[in-house]
């Protein structure tokens, strides 16, 4: 497993799409994902340190998973079949660890929320050959997502 961060939230010029960018922690790799309005929006507001009055439902979540005595251990997005990603939660509770299913952007919610790693597996950045896709350096990827704030993404409430 590969561990990346998040490095940001930008537009896809053609459909005008949310992606969420993701970059090796130790690397040059870089992963993007389309995502929903939403989820693109919850994650903008984690990453701008924006906070709500009232628990959204990733913070619901990772609430309930705190209070029931659990621990986020990492995010892993595992698989690429048919253009959609998936990911799994690893959660560590009373000395078992649970595997829960989830799209990307809910997992990548919770991880910036917990403070968990996220990771992805070889085979994903290699079936997406992020490598000849991508050609970017870490400046023109900051400068490529510097214009991106979280109302981009739909009205706050």
């Amino acid at each position: 497993m590969i561990e990346m961060h998040v490095q940001g939230i930008t537009l896809d010029p053609v459909t005008n799409m949310p992606i969420v960018i993701l970059k090796g922690k130790d690397s040059n790799q870089v992963l993007p994902i389309w995502i929903g309005v939403f989820e693109a929006n919850a994650i903008a507001m984690q990453l701008e340190g924006v906070s709500r009055p009232r628990p959204m439902t990733h913070d619901l979540i990772t609430n309930l998973i705190r209070e029931l005595s659990g621990r986020v251990e990492y995010i892993h997005i595992h698989d690429l079949k048919d253009n959609t990603y998936y990911a799994e939660i690893s959660i560590m509770k009373d000395g078992e660890v649970l595997k829960i299913d989830s799209r990307p952007s809910d997992a990548i919610n919770i991880a910036l929320r917990t403070g968990a790693p996220i990771f992805v597996s070889p085979k994903v950045l290699e079936d997406f050959k992020v490598e000849d896709n991508i050609d970017m350096e870490e400046d023109e990827i900051k400068e490529w997502l510097e214009s991106i704030r979280p109302e981009d993404f739909g009205k706050t409430i």
